[in-house]
Order: structure tokens, then sequence, then C-alpha cells
């Protein structure tokens, strides 16, 4: 996606977060002064959900004419305020105000700075994977009353609250899979690679990859590993037995369902993309090293340079 003329700015801060409200509204009033239209808005507990769909084609209206926004908290932020801004192609910039930030990569301090750039469009903005993910409940009469939702992190399938495992069964692309005998499992965009998958043993992938990961929780066979699978696929889900317990559905940890046995989930590549700011400071990798804890030696750097100090 290429960077274009800032007219107008979206500043979207952390929930009931004191630092991240004074700090979008100090913001708020540089943007303005440099003759930009600004709209700022504090992230609902559970995202930007409205339950008032005059309040929420309100809102919609405002979203959509954004041309850039910037978010102020933590990763589950920005995930709140990307299935919105992801209707419309508004690129997100995340600002760290949270914990491990893999997504709001760009700390408080240089926030200014990155401000600066992001206006004259001096920043690469990267595109992302979502997930549309569709209900087909077995209640309802017909496939078009299926509920439809977006995920940009991750689709997680779980038990319900008895200490039990359950069987899920898997096609891909109409072809059965296997069934999953497990604590439940996590379908990942690349860029939901390093939340709950990489907790449950699941790979990294490079975030701007076309692909799908697929990661069992507790699977109780052990040869039920990690699938990755490219971004067409269409990934189909049913509970295979019959039982009077409920499983859930989450969406991005921050949008929960409840199912039934009969109940079917199918999870595709959605014809939305995340637009997001790559952090000018540092590196995906660079990244990785820090939020991870990975070890900072350059060895391959060292011999290199000692090598040309001998030349």
């Amino acid at each position: 996606m290429t960077p274009k003329k800032i007219k107008s700015f979206g500043i979207i801060f952390k929930y009931n977060h004191a630092p991240a409200h004074a700090a979008a509204e100090h913001l708020k009033k540089c943007l303005s002064a440099e003759g930009i239209d600004v709209f700022m808005e504090e992230m609902c507990p559970y995202g930007f959900e409205k339950s008032n769909d005059m309040a929420q084609n309100e809102y919609d209206s405002i979203y959509k004419n954004i041309d850039a926004a910037m978010v102020l908290g933590g990763d589950g932020t920005l995930l709140g305020a990307a299935r919105i801004f992801g209707k419309y192609g508004v690129p997100i910039m995340g600002i760290n105000l949270g914990g491990l930030g893999f997504l709001t990569s760009i700390p408080l301090d240089k926030i200014y700075d990155a401000a600066k750039l992001l206006i004259e469009g001096r920043l690469e903005i990267e595109t992302r994977l979502m997930l549309e993910v569709s209900i087909v409940r077995a209640s309802k009469k017909t496939n078009s009353e299926k509920e439809i939702l977006t995920a940009f992190n991750d689709v997680v399938i779980n038990k319900g609250s008895l200490a039990r495992i359950i069987d899920l069964e898997v096609l891909v692309n109409e072809e059965h899979l296997t069934t999953f005998r497990s604590d439940g499992l996590i379908i990942a965009t690349p860029t939901g690679s390093t939340a709950y998958n990489l907790s449950a043993g699941g790979p990294i992938l490079y975030p701007t990859m076309n692909s799908i990961v697929m990661t069992p929780i507790c699977p109780f066979t052990i040869t039920n590993r990690p699938i990755i699978l490219p971004d067409d696929s269409i990934i189909k889900v049913a509970q295979l037995l019959e039982s009077k317990e409920e499983f859930f559905l989450t969406m991005d940890g921050q949008i929960g369902l409840s199912m039934r046995w009969d109940d079917s989930i199918v999870i595709r590549k959605s014809d939305k993309k995340m637009y997001l700011y790559k952090s000018p400071y540092q590196s995906y990798f660079s990244l990785l090293r820090t939020r991870l804890m990975w070890s900072g030696n350059n060895v391959l750097g060292a011999k290199t340079a000692v090598s040309s100090k001998d030349n």
C-alpha cells in the first residue's frame, strides 16, 4: 500500500488508561495545529462494537473518511481498532503503552517523531492477512442466516468448563484432514502466530506471509502437530460427537460466542486487509529478539569483523 497525503487522522487510546488519554490529547493538539482534522476516541472495554445501530453508523461514517490512525495502548487495543479500520483500508500505527507489544511496537517516547514521518508519507505500510469467520448454526433454517465475523490475530475453538477433551473434525477445501482430540484448536494469521499460537507450541510466521497456521491445544495424540496452510484454504471445523455441553469460539481474544455440538465454523481469508505502518526504529527480527528475550550475541557479525581486520 502506497502512503498518501494525510488530511484527517484518527487517534484511538486504551480504555480507562490515564497516560494514554493524556498522550492522545497532546498529540491531537499538535496535529490540529498543523491543519489536520483529528478524530479521537477511547477504546470501549470490548472493542468498538456498538450496541446501538445508529451510533455504529455514525462512527462508521467517520472511520471510513480517516486517512490514517494511531493506536495508543497494547496489542489488545490495536486488535479492537483493526476490526473497524480493516473495513475501510485505513492504515494503523501502534504506540506501545501495554505489555509485549508485537503490534504496538513503537515506544511512547517516539510518538511525535513517528507521527511526523507518517504525515510526511515517509513510512512503509505492510499488508496483513485477516480472517473471515462464518458460523453456521444448526438451528438456522438457511445458510443465508449464518453469522459472519472478522479476526485479525486468531480464531480459537475451546472446550467448555468441564475438564474433558473435545473431538474437532477439520476439513480443508472440503477434504477431511483429521479429527483433533484436544482442549481446542487455534487458527491464526501470520500476525497472530506470536500470540496464543506461540504459547501452544505453534510456529512463528513472518507477518506478511500469505499463510494460515492451525495448532491444536494440548492434543491427546502427540502426533497431532501444527500445520501451515496456504491462505486460499477454506477450513471447516465441527464437533464430531453429540454433546449437551457447549464449546466456545473466540476471535482475537475479544469476541466470544457459545456453540452447540451441531454448529459448524468456516474460516477463510477475508477480502479485507489490515494495513500497518512499519516501525522505523526496529526490524521485525529485532522485535522478536527483544520481546522473546532471545540472545543478542552477534556471532557471525563478530567473526566477519575479525576477518576484515585480519585482512
